[in-house]
């Protein structure tokens, strides 16, 4: 599926070596996220069909808006919990992207606290979310 090729852009992104230790799953668990926010979405809202832009702004909803505006922001990334995480995703998409990932929703909520700064900075050069057709698109667009 898609999901799995976007993990890959997104393990490539986040690069290999980072501070996080597991063998490529940040890329897999944030293209899990993404695809799942995106893909079987039941439509497009309204961030033009960017699951990124559709994720950021369910964050802020969520009471993360600090922690969302410092990674996307040129400053320090804060943390956030895998139980902030877990309150912010809507009901079953945390569970579909635990399967997706193979692994509990508890885990895939903790991961996704470790790796979401580091992929919504890297996403978000000087500090603002870039108009793309397309997370793949993004994603290249950053890689380059």
């Amino acid at each position: 599926m898609a999901g799995n090729d976007l993990g890959s852009l997104l393990g490539g992104l986040l690069g290999g070596g980072g501070t996080g230790g597991r063998s490529g799953s940040s890329g897999n668990i944030l293209g899990a996220l993404l695809g799942a926010l995106g893909g079987g979405g039941s439509g497009g809202g309204a961030n033009g069909g960017n699951p990124l832009g559709g994720l950021l702004e369910m964050l802020t909803k969520s009471g993360l808006a600090e922690q969302k505006d410092s990674w996307v922001g040129t400053g320090e990334n804060k943390s956030v919990t895998g139980a902030q995480i877990q309150e912010a995703l809507p009901d079953g998409t945390l569970q579909k992207v635990a399967e997706q990932a193979g692994v509990t929703p508890e885990q895939a909520a903790s991961d996704l606290a470790q790796t979401l700064p580091q992929a919504v900075d890297k996403l978000t050069p000087g500090g603002q979310v870039p108009q793309a057709a397309s997370l793949e698109e993004l994603v290249r667009q950053q890689s380059l």
